[in-house]
């Protein structure tokens, strides 16, 4: 129904953005990914689905068409649901999961919140040929979310009281590559008393 929506960042929530377009605010539920490139009051094209069920309508938004794929391609996978595909998205880049996808890997797919190994070898059989195309060079340092001195920050921050969105979002900001964990955290929270 909605290929894309612009307009104005009202309000960055924990799983969801308010965008205003002419006077109208959408509610439109994203991933972490997309939520870590937008800022408030700021304008933005957000491709978009509608996903409708007997006793729901929901939008589901992301800054790229390329995200928006592979959620749609996500949601296509017998017993994964939109919520599923959006907790998918926020714990892994869109490279990182077709990387995984076409590497067969289900140990990384299966760091998603909701995704157990079962699930994560149901998405590379249906979604292998879906992403088959994706050249594999792009990803040429280690995942993110693969380092556990990230994960290790981010639930140090998230335990001092900063929702996922703000640290994730400090996070961006540094070269984490050779830090140890304590010094993200710093460093972290030294953006964080920023904002």
């Amino acid at each position: 129904m909605y290929s894309y929506i612009r307009g104005y960042i009202e309000e960055i929530s924990e799983d969801y953005i308010v965008l205003d377009n002419n006077g109208i605010g959408y509610k439109i539920n994203t991933s972490m990914q997309t939520m870590a490139n937008i800022k408030l009051n700021e304008e933005y094209k957000i491709f978009t689905h509608l996903h409708v069920r007997e006793d729901d309508m929901s939008l589901y938004g992301f800054i790229s068409k390329e995200e928006l794929g592979l959620f749609l391609n996500l949601i296509s996978v017998s017993k994964i649901g939109p919520k599923v595909g959006l907790g998918i998205l926020s714990a892994l880049s869109v490279d990182e999961v077709k990387f995984a996808i076409i590497s067969e890997d289900p140990n990384t797919l299966s760091k998603a919140p909701g995704v157990g190994k079962k699930t994560a070898n149901r998405m590379i059989l249906e979604l292998k040929d879906k992403v088959k195309d994706y050249d594999i060079n792009k990803l040429e340092s280690k995942p993110v979310s693969m380092n556990s001195n990230i994960d290790e920050a981010l639930d140090a921050l998230m335990s001092l009281g900063y929702t996922k969105y703000e640290a994730t979002n400090a996070m961006n900001k540094l070269n984490t590559e050779n830090l140890k964990t304590q010094e993200i955290i710093k460093l972290s929270l030294n953006e964080l008393s920023k904002q």
